[in-house]
């Protein structure tokens, strides 16, 4: 693949990821069980939403069709998108939120740190932005996971199907296709191998912590790079995307 195409789809896939993500955490936007969470989760999704405009942003210059940030998060079908399956899943209780961040923050915290060394520049400059808030999500996170799993029975047994159901769709973070291996070879991308060892000493460490068992790696959820995606992105889309597709143009 041609390196400037596989990068355009390797930033969809980063900024697409933390798009979705942002809006699934900003739907507890006054639902939270408590008033601090309810503010800590809203700046874990404009965060992410911050994240994604600048993702979003560089993928649409390196595209050169005219395009911008806005017009690829509201302007693609469910197809043409790249995130991870994970981050499309209902939020379901607190638990599930929980966990579900969780995951994709231990993972982003790694890739991150590792894509600040990265030889394409304006990747480097995001990730080194991205890292801190990455690391600063994951505390949140963590901490809370270990609040739940090491709590009650009840939100024990929550914090642990939570991880039972999401577990089979982490595998799709760490898959290495024909654009990975164009921008590992560039310097571009890291090897997520030792991304890979790297998160999974962070989740072990948290879940030893919050007495949750891991679940058995197996079969795996995949597809989300490829723009095939659960029902739930289509729903998801069709409340984040209303406004500027039933307004186009409109203007603040």
């Amino acid at each position: 693949m041609e390196r400037r195409a596989a990068l355009f789809e390797y930033l969809l896939r980063l900024g697409d990821s933390c798009l979705v993500l942002g809006h699934r955490v900003s739907e507890w936007c006054g639902h939270a069980p408590e008033l601090e969470e309810d503010i800590a989760l809203a700046n874990v999704a404009l965060d992410l939403t911050g994240q994604a405009d600048m993702l979003l942003g560089y993928a649409a210059r390196i595209e050169g069709k005219g395009r911008d940030a806005d017009a690829l998060a509201f302007l693609r079908d469910a197809w043409d998108f790249r995130n991870l399956l994970l981050c499309e899943r209902a939020n379901g209780d607190f638990a599930h939120t929980i966990v579900r961040q969780f995951l994709f923050d231990a993972w982003q915290a790694e890739l991150y740190a590792a894509l600040a060394r990265s030889t394409d520049a304006g990747l480097a400059g995001i990730a080194a932005k991205g890292v801190k808030e990455a690391q600063y999500h994951l505390r949140h996170s963590g901490e809370w996971v270990v609040r739940l799993g090491d709590g009650t029975d009840e939100s024990h047994a929550r914090a642990q199907a939570a991880l039972d159901e999401f577990w089979p769709f982490t595998g799709e973070m760490f898959e290495t296709d024909a654009v990975a291996t164009e921008l590992i070879a560039a310097g571009i991308a890291p090897d997520m191998t030792p991304v890979e060892a790297a998160w999974m000493r962070t989740v072990d460490d948290v879940l030893a912590q919050a007495t949750l068992a891991r679940p058995k790696s197996g079969w795996m959820q995949t597809g989300g790079s490829k723009g095939r995606h659960g029902e739930e992105l289509g729903h998801l889309l069709a409340t984040m995307q209303f406004l500027p597709r039933a307004y186009p143009g409109a203007k603040w």
